[in-house]
């Protein structure tokens, strides 16, 4: 069973910087994609950021310039670096990996999701 735990939400003042972890675990198969999703209140879960095994990114507009993601393969790990804090970045940040694998020829996916860190940006 594949385990996936962050680490490093907290409260900050606007403008301030704050560094996520996340690590997974337990995976027999590739992790493709590792990324960070997170949550507001009253909103629907939305992408943040998300890296490949290879390293290619994509961030949401509102992460662009601000937040930098980055990975380490060897240890399943993936850190989201976030500058310039907002009140609106105020969340529950969620970490998911995308283990890849083969059956019969065809390529499957299955995702998995951490508990949720918060993350409170002061006014």
């Amino acid at each position: 069973q594949v385990q996936v735990v962050e680490f490093g939400g907290g409260l900050v003042q606007v403008g301030g910087s704050l560094r996520l972890s996340c690590a997974a675990s337990g995976s027999i198969f590739p992790i493709n994609a590792m990324g960070w999703h997170r949550q507001a209140p009253g909103k629907q879960r939305e992408l943040v950021a998300a890296v490949t095994s290879g390293g290619n990114t994509n961030y949401a507009d509102s992460a662009k310039g601000r937040f930098t993601i980055s990975r380490d393969n060897a240890k399943n790990t993936v850190y989201l670096q976030m500058n310039s804090l907002r009140p609106e970045d105020s969340a529950v940040y969620y970490c998911n990996a995308e283990v890849v694998y083969y059956r019969g020829g065809s390529r499957y996916t299955d995702n998995y999701w951490g508990q949720g860190t918060q993350v409170t940006v002061s006014s």
